[in-house]
């Protein structure tokens, strides 16, 4: 039995191997972006690279389980919440490295961080990224992007902590692909390196503030939301299929899909992860039956879902 199932103080354990933040029961809900979800056994924000491998080695030891929290976008927590240890970066975990157009980041900063070092230095090529929410990490981890260009296009290698130590992975290693990548198991991702090119700071700008303001007409970017729920299937637009089978401002609970854009599930105020999973899964069953199409979630489940609950 590991020590997640048993008695014991694993939590005291792991917690006295780490330098920074430490809590117990801590409510991931106000971490996420659609705030949905119960708490997490022990929450940890290290203060340094040396401490999440110091984590990673006591949980391995110890038999307990490691979820690593980004920026709480595209992830749908479990209302039992997540057993074992979450780990959540900080922004600041290891200094910024600008070798001329190169930039190295720690993975805790928000995607926002790189375009606008960039253009801090004169260096473009970052603008897809706009609006986007979430980390660094958990961009190169999802390979985030839009239909302008994906972070794969401008990133060079990660920095990969695990239990036995870190290092740099170069991106070819990393199997990317459409919204997603192949990271080692139980490997972190602390820092991330990009390549950027020197251009037109004022029109990169102009470019960004645009698309922002595209977005901010056409999602519904004032309520609590994923992003987008369902990958955009060949030849289709997600949203636009769960709108073709009805469901476009339908609710479960406080859960509903969005009456501005159908592919983000938003929360009304008191939703939960039961809702939630209802609404994608009516909308997954729906557009098969009724349309032929199949729809795969970009959404992560975190924590301890019980079969009931995928079952909505």
């Amino acid at each position: 039995m590991s020590a997640v199932g048993g008695a014991g103080g694993w939590r005291s354990e792991v917690a006295a191997a780490v330098r920074g933040e430490c809590r117990r029961d801590e409510p991931l809900a106000p971490r996420t972006s659609i705030r949905v979800g119960g708490p997490a056994d022990l929450l940890i924000r290290p203060a340094g690279l040396g401490d999440v491998v110091a984590c990673l080695a006591a949980a391995r030891r110890l038999g307990v389980p490691v979820t690593l929290l980004g920026g709480g976008a595209n992830v749908l927590v479990a209302d039992r919440g997540v057993r074992g240890v979450v780990v959540k970066l900080p922004p600041d975990l290891g200094e910024e490295r600008i070798a001329g157009e190169l930039l190295s980041l720690p993975a805790g900063a928000p995607i926002a961080r790189l375009p606008a070092r960039g253009h801090e230095l004169g260096l473009v090529g970052a603008e897809f990224l706009a609006g986007i929410p979430g980390t660094l990490g958990g961009a190169a981890v999802m390979n985030a992007g839009t239909r302008d260009g994906e972070l794969g296009d401008v990133l060079v290698r990660v920095e990969l902590a695990t239990a036995d130590g870190a290092g740099l992975v170069e991106r070819a290693a990393l199997g990317l692909g459409y919204r997603q990548s192949a990271l080692p198991p139980g490997a972190v991702v602390t820092r991330v390196e990009c390549r950027l090119r020197p251009g037109d700071v004022a029109a990169s700008r102009a470019a960004m503030e645009a698309d922002v303001a595209r977005r901010r007409r056409t999602q519904p970017l004032s309520q609590p939301s994923f992003g987008s729920t369902f990958w955009n299937p060949p030849g289709h637009f997600a949203g636009r299929l769960i709108e073709q089978v009805g469901l476009k401002g339908h609710r479960v609970g406080d859960a509903m899909w969005s009456d501005v854009h159908a592919n983000f599930v938003v929360n009304l105020g008191g939703a939960t992860a039961r809702d939630v999973l209802a609404l994608v899964n009516l909308a997954r069953r729906l557009v098969k039956e009724r349309l032929g199409v199949e729809l795969t979630a970009e959404v992560r489940l975190l924590g301890d879902f019980t079969a009931e609950d995928l079952q909505q």
